[in-house]
């Protein structure tokens, strides 16, 4: 059953000096998630642990702000440019520059998801999403940018993209098979439908949907939407209700920036009801 919150309205724990965490997933809230996600907050200059059991994955992206990340697989300087994915037995530390924010999601037991997970664990990555190519919807002004997949991360256990939609477009309802998920909007606001019912959402809001339950999103803003959108496992079904347009994403050949991307991704539809390998 789908379920939503806005980070406004959850509490704050404090995890370290100057740092602050916002549990916005947890099996408190959704008994059966598969996926577990936090929002967490830097000031300028605080450092916290970030630590992946062996069993786990986790993944984060830097919401606002700038950070240092040092571990072991080595350092990197951060913006919010930056996706990051934390292979099982990850240890180090972020530290924020001016301050940051991050969102960090963890898949427990991630071997679950995926049978090559304890022989072929998947790797440290960063990636830049606004060097990512951008997909543009076949029927309207949608666009889709791939940010955690078998092929960028090397498992099958998460997948996970952000949706562009501009000012008055639409999703087609439809409902995926062997994959719960969940939706947290960047920007913009909007109307989320569950089974057919509406649900107002807007900047900081989490919505969860489980296996099996129909949805559609509409954007309400005059400027645009974001979501980001993760689906565990990363292989599953998607299913479209009688009558909605099937979904086709067409490469443009460009990052977000009008650049050449770091590459390339070719043309889907999703009426191959499977989720696309080579993304």
């Amino acid at each position: 059953m789908a379920f939503t919150v806005n980070e406004a309205t959850v509490a704050s724990d404090a995890v370290a000096v100057g740092v602050t965490r916002q549990r916005l997933l947890t099996k408190a809230r959704v008994r059966d998630t598969k996926i577990l996600l936090d929002k967490l907050t830097l000031a300028a200059g605080a450092t916290t642990a970030l630590d992946v059991s062996a069993q786990d994955l986790a993944w984060f992206q830097v919401l606002a702000g700038d950070a240092m990340l040092d571990g072991n697989f080595g350092g990197a300087s951060l913006t919010d440019a930056h996706i990051v994915f934390l292979p099982p037995g990850y240890r180090g530390t972020i530290t924020a520059g001016a301050g940051a924010s991050v969102l960090f999601a963890t898949v427990p037991t991630a071997g679950n998801f995926d049978p090559q997970f304890a022989n072929d664990p998947p790797k440290f990555r960063i990636v830049d999403w606004k060097r990512e190519p951008v997909l543009d919807s076949k029927h309207d002004a949608r666009k889709r940018i791939y940010v955690v997949t078998p092929q960028l991360f090397g498992t099958k256990a998460i997948k996970g993209e952000m949706i562009i939609y501009p000012p008055g477009t639409e999703g087609a309802n439809h409902h995926h098979e062997g994959a719960e998920h969940f939706m947290y909007v960047l920007k913009g606001h909007g109307t989320a439908y569950a089974n057919e019912k509406p649900i107002p959402v807007r900047k900081g809001d989490l919505i969860y949907y489980d296996d099996f339950e129909r949805h559609w999103l509409r954007c309400e803003s005059k400027d645009e939407m974001a979501f980001v959108e993760f689906f565990v496992p990363g292989v599953y079904k998607t299913i479209w209700a009688p009558g909605a347009p099937i979904c086709t994403w067409l490469p443009t050949g460009r990052d977000i920036q009008g650049n050449i991307p770091a590459r390339e991704i070719r043309a889907h539809s999703g009426a191959d009801a499977a989720s696309p390998v080579d993304v």
